[in-house]
């Protein structure tokens, strides 16, 4: 995509619907407020991985987002915008107005219903300079669900991992480490924060480690059989094994079903 050239104040927009008359709809909506609200617009998605992977390149001082579409949705979407070092602002645009009310508690910008009338858009616009961000907290109670992806900073660019190919995590100093079959991540999150989103996902070891449950192998005890010894988790796909606390080891039986 051509990246037009930027016009002096305009706010430069990025559009992000699943629907292409929808995103059409935005574009030419903006065109209509120009006189009074200039913007150009530097790109258009059918989602937020999409949305994602056109900011490496191009920059936004404001996102356009529909709510509910497929891969990644507005809500997941906000949330990693949130978390880049210069956060970019989010206008929800969405045709559920069953979000509105908690939207505007949780001090998003602002929200549009669709059809979207163009002195709403400009409204929305205008609310810019003076919005509150969201939180990261206030974006997982819209949207309780669980994310899809972490989003890592890395090199300039935003890599997404998909939670799915997590094998454990792992606190290590400031950062949390998430070990995949391919290679490891550095996420700037907490396990305590991690393992409040993810109870039916995620399992804890010991004070610095939680492990997919789906990635779970099984479970061997390792030391002398006079001694005490301590049990390790066993990966799928993977040699290294992991030491579950004596702690937690009652609580890791039980969810194991051992």
């Amino acid at each position: 995509m051509n990246i037009p050239a930027q016009l002096p104040g305009a706010l430069r927009v990025l559009i992000v619907d699943d629907e292409a008359p929808a995103r059409a709809r935005l574009r030419d909506l903006l065109g209509d407020i120009a006189a009074t609200c200039p913007s150009v617009v530097v790109g258009m998605a059918a989602n937020g991985i999409e949305a994602l992977r056109l900011l490496e390149t191009a920059c936004a001082d404001v996102v356009l987002a529909d709510i509910r579409m497929p891969a990644m949705d507005g809500v997941e979407l906000a949330r990693h915008l949130a978390r880049l070092p210069a956060p970019v602002p989010v206008i929800f645009v969405t045709a559920y107005d069953q979000y509105a009310v908690e939207a505007f508690e949780l001090a998003a910008i602002d929200y549009l219903l669709k059809p979207v009338r163009a002195e709403r858009l400009a409204m929305a616009l205008a609310k810019l300079g003076s919005a509150q961000a969201l939180s990261d907290q206030g974006l997982a109670a819209l949207a309780p669900g669980e994310r899809r992806h972490f989003s890592i900073s890395e090199r300039g660019r935003i890599l997404l991992l998909a939670i799915e190919e997590v094998l454990y995590l792992k606190a290590e100093l400031k950062y949390v480490t998430a070990r995949t079959l391919a290679r490891d991540y550095v996420l700037d999150e907490s396990l305590v924060q991690l393992e409040q989103e993810f109870p039916q996902r995620l399992l804890r070891l010991h004070r610095n480690c939680l492990v997919a449950r789906a990635a779970v192998q099984g479970v061997e005890r390792v030391g002398e059989p006079e001694a005490e010894g301590h049990w390790e988790v066993l990966l799928k796909g993977v040699d290294e094994r992991l030491p579950v606390s004596r702690r937690q080891w009652p609580a890791v039986r039980q969810a194991l079903r051992l």
